[in-house]
């Protein structure tokens, strides 16, 4: 990849959980591109957490506090921003949460409650954070949000998540569509499964990451690099003309309509007579 792609850009980045997530790989990608960076984080272990990051890799990046469920904190961590920088290039939101409950038992069973909670963190927070974000990116510029395929298909254990995230992806859209006008870009990474602290609350995640190996058509996992790299691509200028899309990274797994039977399926049916 060209060095400098995101030389004078500053970008804020929502999300960060610890050195295996989404949002810091994006992050360190782009600041490896020349982005400065600020970032956002709740309560106080989160705070221990992205600090000592910070620390180690990004010394000169900043940090503020916000909960993005809470619209005074969104308002109050742009205000903070603002007190550092006159404008800003790019929006990382890697932002999601519903109880972990809710990610094994039917989502038949999913409580009002609990569903409420996983639009408004995983859905909602993207068109707080982009309404303020819009104000300071007086030329344009560029909001990415990370979603998967569970919006689109069925994934087991998925459940409220995937309604979620379907949410999101038609945020997305219809941001792309109020934000253009200002040259504002509105896109989502559709990241196939990886192996994060999120992922971990999912039940049965290693079968989805043996199925995605043996089945998608690059007969492998989404590393971290895979879906910074494009996180890149949509925080530079090489992105100008995209906006209001889905841009999957997962080897291709999305573009399955059926996958042939695993070797050891074919095996198994052999032996019994199926």
């Amino acid at each position: 990849m060209s060095q400098n792609l995101l030389q004078g850009k500053r970008g804020l980045v929502f999300g960060v959980a610890n050195e295996k997530s989404i949002a810091w790989a994006c992050a360190q990608a782009c600041a490896a591109q020349g982005a400065e960076l600020a970032f956002s984080y709740v309560g106080e272990p989160l705070e221990k957490r992205v600090r000592k990051l910070l620390e180690s890799d990004m010394p000169d990046a900043s940090m503020f506090p916000c909960d993005v469920s809470k619209d005074a904190d969104i308002t109050a961590f742009f205000e903070a921003v603002h007190a550092k920088w006159d404008s800003i290039d790019f929006v990382i939101h890697s932002v999601a949460f519903t109880h972990r409950e809710d990610l094994s038992n039917p989502f038949v069973a999913t409580p009002r409650s609990h569903f409420a909670l996983a639009l408004d963190i995983s859905a909602y927070s993207l068109v707080a954070i982009a309404r303020e974000a819009a104000k300071l990116m007086s030329s344009g510029g560029s909001i990415m949000t990370m979603t998967y395929y569970g919006s689109e298909k069925v994934i087991p254990n998925y459940n409220v998540m995937g309604v979620a995230k379907a949410a999101l992806e038609a945020s997305a859209r219809y941001l792309a569509a109020d934000l253009g006008p200002s040259g504002i870009r509105v896109n989502c990474i559709s990241a196939g499964p990886v192996r994060t602290l999120a992922a971990s609350a999912i039940a049965g995640m290693r079968d989805m990451l043996d199925v995605t190996e043996q089945c998608a058509p690059l007969r492998r996992n989404v590393h971290l690099d895979d879906v910074a790299g494009t996180a890149v691509y949509l925080a530079s200028s090489l992105s100008a003309g995209v906006t209001g899309e889905v841009l999957h990274v997962d080897c291709g797994y999305n573009v399955l309509g059926m996958y042939a039977v695993m070797p050891e399926r074919r095996t198994q049916g052999a032996e019994t007579g199926e």
